[in-house]
């Protein structure tokens, strides 16, 4: 069985700068404060960010939080990237009564905090059991992030995409925000020594459309959950339809997709024969158990060797109380 469809493929990851992680951590931001005030808080919440403005939407459940509250919880992510906010717009509000008697009941039964599809991966390409291509753009993102702390020529704001073919490094992208003192003459020779170790004699490629100087949300607007493909697997792998960060473990996007990858890998440890492995998942809102549960591996359909009670609501949430969900919004859930 093939591992990938294409044999020319190309991945991307950005940082944590980017606009979209940036209300990707307002949101998980949130969540956090939520769970510290009740662990059984439910959150959805959806994040839109533009210029100094944020907007935060969605529903909340198990606790309140005051204006005030998520403010603060606002802020706090944007002094962390060196972002400036003059104005919060608090749309959250109660969540529905029918869908928090759906996920909770009188029997203690915790049901899924909604339908949906989940996928889960792992390879040995890697030591991370991350995609070959998609592993190296995150290292790339993390020298930029590094570099920014370090530095004052990058302003954080960043984009890699990865090219192979088959297991050839073909090219390499990298678009870079940086100050406006340095010409893009000197970003590319910075940039091409922060990466050269890496890259090897691939063809790199830096900042193609010129000077980028002025990024973040004044550049673009940011909204929770627009980088679903860079959370996870790059394109290497099928990824569900919904996003992670904003979410309580309830939420089977969330719970789910983590308990898969936490099974994928767990079975390339356990099983040496085992190359890579694809988990698929679906649920329904309100059932504590999957409606549908299959693998398959280099070896063909593996389905056997899931245990359907791994992917019980509850036992998900039980799995993954203690993981820190904001610090996985700052970039790939899964790296």
């Amino acid at each position: 069985m093939r591992k990938y469809e294409f044999n020319l493929i190309t991945t991307e990851q950005v940082s944590k700068y980017h606009p979209d992680k940036y209300a990707d951590q307002i949101s998980d931001s949130i969540v956090a404060l939520a769970l510290t005030k009740n662990k059984n808080a439910r959150c959805a919440v959806e994040t839109l960010v533009k210029n100094d403005t944020v907007v935060v939407a969605g529903e909340i459940g198990n606790v309140e939080l005051n204006n005030d509250e998520i403010e603060y919880a606002v802020k706090m992510v944007a002094r962390e990237l060196n972002y400036h906010v003059s104005r919060v717009i608090n749309l959250l509000d109660v969540q529905s009564v029918e869908i928090s008697g759906a996920v909770e009941n009188e029997t203690g039964e915790i049901g899924a905090g909604d339908q949906g599809i989940m996928f889960g991966f792992a390879t040995r390409e890697t030591p991370s059991y991350m995609p070959y291509g998609h592993d190296l753009a995150n290292k790339i993102i993390k020298l930029i992030e590094k570099d920014v702390k370090n530095n004052k020529v990058l302003k954080g704001d960043a984009k890699t995409q990865i090219t192979m073919e088959g297991d050839y490094l073909k090219t390499v992208l990298i678009s870079a925000c940086h100050y406006a003192e340095y010409d893009l003459d000197f970003i590319k020779n910075y940039i091409t020594n922060l990466v050269k170790d890496l890259i090897g004699d691939a063809e790199l490629i830096i900042n193609p459309a010129g000077a980028w100087t002025v990024g973040g949300a004044v550049a673009d607007s940011g909204l929770t959950g627009r980088k679903i493909v860079a959370d996870q697997y790059g394109g290497y792998m099928a990824v569900g339809g919904g996003a992670f960060s904003g979410k309580d473990l309830t939420k089977v996007d969330r719970s789910a997709s983590y308990t898969a990858r936490n099974v994928a890998v767990g079975l390339l440890e356990k099983h040496k024969e085992l190359e890579w492995v694809k988990i698929q998942v679906g649920y329904a809102i309100g059932l504590p158990y999957p409606v549908s549960l299959t693998a398959i591996s280099n070896l063909g359909d593996i389905s056997y060797m899931l245990n359907r009670e791994t992917f019980r609501v509850k036992n998900m949430i039980k799995a993954l109380k203690n993981i820190n969900l904001y610090e996985l919004s700052k970039g790939c859930h899964f790296g």
